[in-house]
């Protein structure tokens, strides 16, 4: 059976100049002529065109169509686009007329696209950076989106997937195939094979998270002592009262997080509670919360009063390579704490949230480093936590596999098919007859 035709507004929901109306399935070329009582257009031309509701004949709209004949449409089936206006009541009523004709249903979340992959007009990888582009509100985040969307990271794994079936099939053969005329060490042979590709993966995985950093955001905690500045901070960063700013020791108990946007990549800041002794169980869990958010980001901003000294909990805290941030700079002279803002292994700067003094030079210098640490490269990277999961799957089935090899070929065989299905899974294409094509093609057998 054929799936249903379905329709759904393909343009952002709101009121508009223009919305675009996709309709997709074996009925969407009876659903254009309904809805215009006219031949279908020339294919991927705009035509305009006057809507009505094919029942009553009552006229919806005069807009743009367009007509899509399967295979060469994004869904890879027939697709029709409404271009009409962007107004609620008019598109409400397209859409009703829509579903008015047998066959025809609304599209369910992301359907689209799923369509798309199953009918191979794009695998897994693609889809998910088309939703990336969709989502994309930074240059960094389009620029990864629209790579991966092209395929860049799918080219990767398919080269992957081809050197696993080239090894597997060395391997299978032995097993399959003991009475032909082949190499006794054929499956020796998928050894340094699979020696590579595990390499290869490992340094795909060794990119200190960057993809899923510019996907997610780059994280920043702001760490301290009680009434150090770290909310005034936040806010002045924020350019917002995200945070409650009090003279009261300990008012910040839990994690407040602001998302900004720093040299075009996602930031995302977070004020923590101060790092004392907890007067009561609400504020240890606060200091408890704030270390482990310190542990997991990518840069710490030590905030500590200009005028005075460091904590040795706050030194405990920091890396190397974070920032100390001098706070409250307006209360006293430069030179007081110029010495202290040269600290040790640290880079320092001095600001005041109250006049704005230095916080021009701390946003540069915080646009920097995230520029530096998720500066996009050619090579495309891992994006998302489900990629990097079958990767470290197929790594892992890989450096099983190469020992496994010297004691027999049927030990090893079994860790090769893990990792090819686990580099298949990325994409959606894991095929068996992959496996067979290849060992017929290579060695001629049955022939």
């Amino acid at each position: 059976m054929k799936p249903d035709t379905i329709v759904a507004l393909a343009s952002g929901a709101g009121r508009a100049g223009v919305a675009v109306i996709r309709v997709s399935g074996a009925h969407a070329g009876d659903v254009l002529r309904a809805l215009t009582d006219r031949d279908l257009p020339k294919p991927r031309h705009a035509t305009r065109m006057a809507f009505c509701a094919p029942k009553s004949g009552l006229s919806l709209d005069d807009g743009i169509a367009l007509w899509f004949p399967a295979p060469a449409s994004f869904t890879g089936e027939d697709v029709a686009e409404l271009h009409v206006h962007g107004g609620q009541a008019v598109i409400a009523a397209i859409i009703d007329a829509t579903l008015s004709l047998d066959g025809v249903r609304l599209a369910e979340p992301g359907e689209f696209t799923r369509r798309a992959f199953e009918n191979g007009k794009l695998d897994l990888a693609e889809a998910e950076g088309l939703a990336d582009l969709v989502d994309a509100e930074t240059e960094a985040q389009r620029r990864q989106a629209l790579r991966q969307r092209r395929g860049a990271l799918s080219a990767v794994y398919d080269g992957w997937r081809e050197r696993l079936i080239e090894a597997a099939a060395l391997i299978e053969a032995e097993i399959d195939f003991p009475d032909e005329e082949l190499p006794d060490t054929l499956a020796q042979r998928a050894a340094p094979l699979l020696s590579s590709l595990a390499a290869d993966m490992g340094a795909h995985l060794d990119d200190a998270h960057r993809g899923e950093r510019i996907r997610d955001g780059y994280r920043i905690a702001i760490i301290g002592l009680p009434n150090a500045g770290k909310s005034s901070l936040l806010n002045a960063l924020a350019q917002r009262e995200a945070a409650i700013v009090s003279e009261i020791p300990g008012t910040t108990r839990d994690v407040v997080e602001v998302r900004l946007v720093l040299g075009g990549y996602p930031v995302w800041i977070a004020d923590t509670a101060g790092l004392r002794e907890a007067a009561d169980a609400i504020e240890a869990e606060g200091v408890r919360r704030a270390l482990a958010r310190a542990e997991e980001a990518d840069l710490r901003l030590g905030v500590a009063e200009a005028a005075g000294q460091t904590s040795e909990a706050l030194m405990d805290a920091l890396r190397p390579g974070d920032i100390i941030v001098g706070s409250k700079a307006d209360l006293v002279d430069p030179n007081a704490y110029e010495s202290w803002a040269r600290f040790g292994r640290f880079d320092t700067i001095a600001v005041s949230a109250k006049t704005g003094c230095g916080l021009p030079e701390l946003e540069a210098r915080l646009a920097e480093r995230v520029e530096d640490f998720l500066g996009v490269e050619e090579a495309p990277v891992l994006t998302r936590a489900r990629h990097r999961r079958l990767v470290e799957e197929a790594q892992a089935a890989l450096e099983r596999a190469i020992p496994a090899l010297a004691r027999g070929p049927e030990l090893a065989a079994e860790d090769v098919r893990v990792a090819a299905s686990a580099i298949g899974r990325l994409t959606g294409r894991i095929d068996v007859e992959d496996l067979l094509e290849e060992i017929f093609l290579s060695f001629c057998i049955g022939k």
